[in-house]
């Protein structure tokens, strides 16, 4: 427990401000398939009559270079409600698998990311990635802490987590959450998953689809989000 703890502390080393939770994100998983590439499209659609319309897109193109390091680049991109789509950062992220703890049967990793803003101060990220698969169950846990890079601005954290298991064929159906600590906003909703194997290059489509409820602070604005995730894996 004391390797844990130690790996939730550099998290409070690192440091974009937390946008409204889940928009066009996913939550980590702590293991890495090597040579495995990844094309990611995260779409996230806010709903309501205040701020509904607007929504968020994030495009990825990731590698997983050993069964410990991987890399990723990001395109972030937003809309608000009634206006045309807008690069808001690129960013780059990596993570590394640092160990398993057999008697619980979880693995651990660290995240971190890098942001180069459009518009402001660039931003940085960190998470400790915590994931329990056993039989058809995967569970994961991200914790979160971002800072904007300007010397007034604090540290700020949050978590996304998930778990789903196998219902039939590739289906798979659970739950995911998001939430800020700080500004008290927070999602939670259905989500379903499934996958089209036997594609190019031993290639996997992974598609995964939800709807998150407000229950935070922010469900009078926002009550809810759309979510929609495309992921294409293969082997180069």
């Amino acid at each position: 427990m004391r390797f844990v703890a130690g790996c939730f502390a550099a998290l409070l080393l690192a440091t974009p401000a937390l946008a409204q939770p889940g928009l066009g994100e996913k939550v980590y998983g702590a293991t890495l398939e090597p040579g495995v590439t990844e094309l990611e499209a995260r779409y996230g659609r806010v709903t309501g009559d205040d701020a509904g319309g607007a929504d968020a897109l994030t495009l990825e193109g990731a590698h997983h270079f050993s069964d410990r390091i991987y890399g990723a680049v990001l395109v972030e991109t937003g809309r608000e409600r009634d206006t045309s789509r807008k690069l808001e950062a690129i960013a780059v992220e990596g993570i590394y698998r640092v160990a398993r703890i057999t008697p619980l049967g979880i693995d651990v990793a660290l995240y971190g990311e890098y942001g180069f803003e459009r518009h402001g101060a660039d931003t940085a990220e960190t998470k400790l990635l915590l994931q329990r698969r056993a039989g058809s169950f995967d569970g994961r846990l991200n914790l979160i802490a971002e800072k904007r890079l300007e010397s007034h601005e604090k540290v700020e954290f949050g978590y996304s987590t998930s778990a789903d298991w196998s219902v039939v064929g590739e289906m798979r159906a659970g739950a995911a959450a998001f939430g800020s600590f700080d500004s008290k906003e927070h999602y939670v909703g259905p989500i379903l998953k499934t996958e089209i194997e036997h594609l190019p290059a031993r290639g996997e489509l992974g598609i995964e689809a939800g709807y998150l409820f407000s229950v935070g602070s922010g469900r009078r604005e926002a009550p809810g989000q759309i979510r929609l995730l495309l992921e294409y894996e293969f082997h180069l």
